[in-house]
């Protein structure tokens, strides 16, 4: 069967550069779909997507729909006739659901069939279909009209491009005729580019001054701002999807250096590059300290005569921005930064649970309560507490909201206060996303454990509980937060008293019976998750969680030690002994008592049994006080022997009850061994 390169362009008005890429994609992938659903074979794909262009180039497309045979099986003969031979509705409604009368359905077999054969269609005639349905399907939340058309599209369209090997296929999408015209760029070539052949179609337009593929102008964009960084002695800051929306902004990218005062370098240097990249689009530069250069690269959309108007115009137009940041910084010196603390005084952090600056109290008190057990300093802590929430009063956060924490460290700093305080107004924040930086420092991490578990007990005290779908205030993310720095840095930290002092701190703004529980269940709960995505077996957790460590830090070492057992070669029949000794202990009458006593064994077994656990639990204890899980269960391991061969001589539940109580307590100890680690028998 022959085949021919297929290319679509559809040309619009300068498309969301954040979304460029993602329209792009989903375009190839919606006239993928179509033809594999019209069964047409190809050999290779392209997508290009540029400011005012989304193409796709299918390569050695087949130009014939194959032949297809269809076969459909209906009713059984006794089904679809009665005892006369006259056909039963069942047979009538699947001839009716075949679109075709019952004569012309095969009923030679055990079954009613309906088989036809379907002529394939040329390529050309199926096309349009497949693109407008593509179109049709792209991920756009909001379309629009323009003038006096109908059709709805992200952006007005103004021309369309589609070739099946040297052919035009002849069609009409979104009000505009395919064609094999393009534009090039808006200023350099604005005429039409007549593109010759579909595999001609990048350089066809790369002559107008137009670099279709994503890819290429993005790579383009990096190498050159690199290379401009270095001759600047300095490194470009370029976050992907800076990047990104930078390459969906121009057709010929021309990276240019431009400068600023020195001056604007007194403002903090996170409030500078939040203004540059987030509202002008530029690359910011770092010398070898990783301080700002007061330079920044910007990327034009035009290969101008003389460019140095163009960096000009650009700082022209930053001047402004740093000029407000430089503002609100001066402004927000003149007064100490606890001040701003009276202005939090009226604004709700939660309409039950009060004001921020009361909850600044709470995380104050309740970071001094944690410090100490975590290493840190009580007053530290409680001062960053304190301090914690001033700087979203300041002007600074309010120009720049992602300056909460960054612009309080400066302003405590600038007020001399000490460094741990100051870098805590900004670590409290920490992790601000999975795998994110954690606190540094010790008050750092009060502080921001304190604040996530303050906002979850807060929350869950009203009984606002987060959904499947939804969970306004983060919850979720807030008691990952508290497990990862604990855990990360290993912080050991009595949880469940931690979250009781905070539900006291509440009073009676929330409903504190059970209050405590439904948190600490909720925080424990996040591990599961984290260690599935570990590759941790969900039993080694449950394991753990049975004996409701109250550390985060305690509960990840047992895990780690339990996975460790779980690679031994005695593990799964210890494990099986700890379920039918969990099984044979629930049964038991009465209370099992605490002591063994070797007069009622009666099997040389139940002496050796009882010798090897009174050895391992005098070699178990110092280990588990210095919570060595893992070698505390390398050694019990070492108990199989003897467990075996007790069970294999012994019955436990013997005739004479006080043997059988005797057998209990045996066992009981066994279990107990194990129990300061995990319940293994949960493993089984």
């Amino acid at each position: 069967m022959s085949a021919q390169d297929f290319l679509v362009e559809l040309g619009t008005e300068e498309l969301p550069p954040k979304a460029l890429a993602s329209l792009g994609d989903a375009f190839l992938a919606g006239i993928e779909k179509g033809l594999q659903a019209a069964g047409l074979n190809y050999s290779g794909k392209s997508v290009y997507a540029a400011p005012r262009r989304l193409a796709v180039l299918i390569r050695q497309l087949d130009v014939q729909q194959p032949d297809r045979s269809i076969n459909i099986d209906g009713p059984p003969r006794q089904a679809a006739f009665d005892a006369d031979g006259n056909p039963t509705q069942a047979a009538l409604g699947f001839a009716k659901k075949c679109g075709v009368e019952l004569a012309d359905i095969d009923q030679s077999g055990a079954k009613l069939r309906f088989s036809q054969h379907i002529p394939g269609k040329a390529t050309a005639s199926l096309l349009p279909t497949i693109v407008e349905d593509s179109l049709n399907d792209l991920p756009i939340p909001k379309r629009m009209r323009w003038a006096a058309s109908r059709e709805e599209f992200v952006r007005p369209t103004q021309w369309l491009v589609m070739l099946l090997g040297d052919q035009v296929v002849d069609c009409t999408l979104l009000s505009q005729k395919a064609g094999r015209d393009s534009r090039g760029h808006r200023f350099h070539h604005p005429e039409n580019v007549t593109i010759s052949a579909p595999a001609n179609y990048v350089e066809d337009l790369r002559k107008a001054y137009v670099l279709a593929d994503f890819s290429e102008r993005r790579a383009l964009i990096a190498k050159r701002t690199e290379e401009l960084a270095r001759q600047q002695e300095g490194t470009a800051i370029v976050p992907p999807a800076l990047l990104d929306e930078v390459t969906a902004l121009v057709e010929w990218p021309v990276p240019l250096v431009c400068s600023f005062e020195e001056r604007f370098l007194d403002v903090p240097q996170e409030a500078l590059i939040t203004t540059m990249q987030d509202n002008q689009k530029y690359f910011c530069l770092l010398d070898s300290d990783g301080k700002l250069l007061p330079r920044f690269i910007t990327v034009a959309n035009v290969e101008s005569r003389d460019p140095q108007q163009i960096v000009q115009g650009n700082e022209k137009v930053v001047r402004p921005r740093l000029t407000d940041a430089e503002f609100f910084f001066k402004q927000d010196k003149k007064q100490k930064l606890e001040t701003f603390n009276e202005r939090l005084k009226n604004v709700v952090f939660q309409a039950q649970l009060g004001t921020v600056f009361d909850k600044a109290e709470r995380v104050s008190r309740l970071a001094a309560y944690i410090a100490p057990f975590i290493g840190g300093s009580a007053v530290n802590a409680g001062r960053a507490g304190l301090l914690s929430k001033c700087d979203l009063a300041t002007e600074m956060v309010g120009e720049f909201p992602e300056m909460q924490g960054i612009a309080g460290y400066y302003y405590a700093v600038n007020d001399g206060e000490a460094q741990d305080v100051a870098l805590a107004l900004n670590e409290q924040y920490m992790p601000r996303g999975a795998g994110a930086e954690l606190p540094e420092t010790l008050t750092g991490a009060a502080v921001a454990i304190a604040d996530k578990l303050d906002t979850l007990v807060g929350i869950f005290g009203i009984g606002m509980l987060p959904t499947g779908s939804k969970d306004p205030y983060a919850l979720r993310r807030a008691a990952l937060g508290v497990l990862r720095i604990l855990i990360e840095k290993q912080l050991d930290l009595d949880l469940t008293a931690a979250v009781e002092f905070a539900v006291k701190q509440y009073g009676s703004k929330v409903k504190a019976a059970g209050l405590a529980e439904q948190a600490l269940e909720f925080i424990f709960d996040r591990l599961r998750a984290r260690y599935e995505d570990e590759g941790v077996d969900v039993a080694t957790y449950l394991s753990v969680r049975a004996l409701k460590p109250s550390s985060a830090l305690d509960f990840d070492q047992r895990v780690q030690a339990v996975q460790a057992f779980r690679k031994l070669p005695e593990a799964d029949a210890l494990a099986a002994v700890n379920k039918r000794v969990s099984n044979l202990l629930s049964k038991a009458e009465g209370a099992i008592a605490e002591q063994v006593e070797p007069k009622y064994f009666d099997n040389a077994n139940e002496f050796s049994l009882y010798s090897a656990i009174q050895q391992a639990d005098q070699a178990v204890q110092p280990m588990a006080a210095a919570r060595q899980y893992r070698e505390s269960l390398a050694r019990l391991a070492a108990l199989r022997d003897p467990v075996d061969a007790f069970f294999e001589a012994v019955m436990v539940n013997a005739e004479d009850a006080k043997v059988r109580a005797n057998r209990y307590a045996l066992l009981s100890r066994l279990r107990g061994l194990f129990l300061g680690v995990a319940d293994i028998s949960l493993l089984g």
